[in-house]
């Protein structure tokens, strides 16, 4: 049995400025559990776009709002106690509302190495 925190990963390169937020990256691959946990700030008034080509993701949001758009244009509404699971390597938007930071609990399988970090561009999706 292990216990971290966020602030135990605020000085190592498992704390990453992903473009338009941040990660605690909470458990990684080499923790062993097959699956990685992390604490997500998405800042208030960003847009990405992401698509996970060899993760699977889910987010479960634990306070702000923002909103998930698929690439055929469906938009769903991201409140606190909500889940999403881009269970089909989804290509999405991320968009935060403009009043408050999203705050989410992201789970990807397999494990991220822990140091991955987006691209943004406005040419494609940022993946790893």
């Amino acid at each position: 049995m292990f216990i971290r925190e966020l602030k135990d990963i605020e000085n190592t390169d498992f704390f990453v400025h992903w473009g338009n937020g941040t990660s605690h990256r909470l458990l990684t691959e080499k923790d062993g559990m097959g699956f990685t946990v992390c604490h997500t700030k998405v800042n208030k008034g960003s847009e990405s776009v992401l698509e996970y080509k060899n993760h699977l993701e889910a987010c479960y949001c634990i306070a702000g709002q923002g909103e998930i758009e698929d690439m055929k244009g469906n938009i769903h509404k991201i409140t606190e106690g909500a889940i999403y699971v881009l269970d089909q390597h989804d290509k999405h938007f991320l968009r935060a509302d403009q009043e408050e930071d999203l705050i989410l609990v992201s789970i990807f399988n397999p494990p991220l190495k822990g140091t991955e970090k987006h691209s943004l561009s406005a040419d494609g999706s940022s993946s790893y």
